[in-house]
């Protein structure tokens, strides 16, 4: 069946990867340049990557939605497919070999929460014996695998800076990731994330006023603050990251199907759009996030997923989520589904 062909990506992300065997990877057997973030969906009958009634740590239902009822299982059996190469196959063995004593943080909001759970059934389902401990404490969860020595980590903040309690209320303070850092800190591979709750308010907006320098604000342009704390946030890593130690990543900015001025919404999809339209095809967050990891002197790698998903409008709870009808999740998405693809990008970036 034929392909769904993608426009070319806002940033061209040029990486080296091996180039498998066949069209759904393999074994390397060579070295090209290749943007692996241009190209096209495509059906293929040996997707889904697992069983999610096999991965029994599936903690949040809201992703679950073959479990949640949903009746079509088209969307399960895309595989994303680059224009010059192919991806190489996930191999769960490997990645724990690869990364043996190693942790991995995957920081953000409950789409950074979507592709850790991903990438923990991922490699249960390639490598089902390895015994594995799964702890949550707070805002922090850990998954280990006890005979590697390997974690895999998910830390719930979804605005990078801080939210402190004061005299006046809560505080974002654009300034500081104090907060955090000591946690980040160490860690051997770091996934950033953030956009989604920038664009909260009302009762699901969890600050009262914007704090920065010494300045208080009752509120201020969303993307703007966006901005502001992601300069923070480089700021960190270009003075306390030693990137030779350290990956860090940044996830592009993942698309939602909610709009309903523009006449695109999730519900009811089946199949991946053709094409984006026009206005669809430059995200405002990402070109903000790509101004900010241009200029920095530390080396980030952009996750750059925000193109291929738009296309995916089909991959969403939908009415599947813990909303039902009533409240269509547009946002996230069912696993398996889309973040499996996410990590097969992440898995490929992070070979040698």
């Amino acid at each position: 069946m034929g392909g769904f062909s993608i426009a070319a990506v806002a940033i061209v992300n040029f990486i080296l990867f091996a180039v498998a065997k066949d069209a759904q990877g393999g074994d390397a057997i060579g070295r090209t340049t290749c943007n692996i973030y241009e190209g096209k969906w495509m059906y293929d009958p040996t997707y889904p990557l697992y069983d999610p009634a096999k991965c029994p740590f599936l903690e949040s239902r809201e992703f679950d939605c073959q479990r949640n009822g949903r009746p079509d299982k088209y969307y399960l059996h895309f595989r994303w497919q680059p224009s010059a190469c192919n991806l190489p196959r996930f191999s769960g063995r490997e990645f724990l070999m690869r990364f043996r004593g190693k942790q991995i943080m995957f920081v953000g909001d409950s789409l950074s929460l979507n592709q850790w759970q991903s990438l923990t059934c991922m490699i249960h389902s390639s490598v089902p014996q390895a015994s594995y401990v799964s702890k949550k404490i707070g805002g922090l969860s850990n998954f280990t695998f006890p005979e590697y020595k390997m974690s895999l980590l998910f830390s719930r903040n979804a605005f990078l800076v801080d939210i402190k309690s004061e005299s006046i209320g809560r505080v974002l303070d654009l300034d500081s990731v104090e907060g955090s850092r000591e946690l980040w800190e160490g860690v051997d591979v770091l996934i950033f994330n953030s956009w989604h709750w920038w664009l909260h308010v009302g009762r699901q907006q969890p600050w009262d006023v914007i704090q920065q320098g010494n300045v208080t604000y009752p509120d201020m342009n969303r993307l703007m603050a966006y901005q502001k704390a992601l300069y923070t946030w480089a700021r960190w890593v270009n003075s306390r990251v030693n990137t030779k130690k350290t990956k860090v990543i940044f996830q592009g900015v993942s698309p939602d199907h909610a709009s309903g001025a523009k006449g695109i919404n999730c519900l009811g999809a089946k199949v991946p759009l053709h094409e984006l339209s026009p206005q669809g095809t430059v995200h405002p967050a990402e070109v903000v996030l790509q101004r900010v990891l241009s200029g920095m002197r530390k080396e980030v790698y952009l996750l750059d997923i925000t193109g291929l998903s738009q296309l995916r409008i089909d991959g969403h709870p939908s009415a599947y989520g813990i909303g039902g009808y009533k409240i269509p999740d547009c946002s996230h998405w069912c696993l398996p589904g889309l973040p499996d693809t996410w990590n097969q990008l992440l898995y490929t970036a992070l070979l040698p």
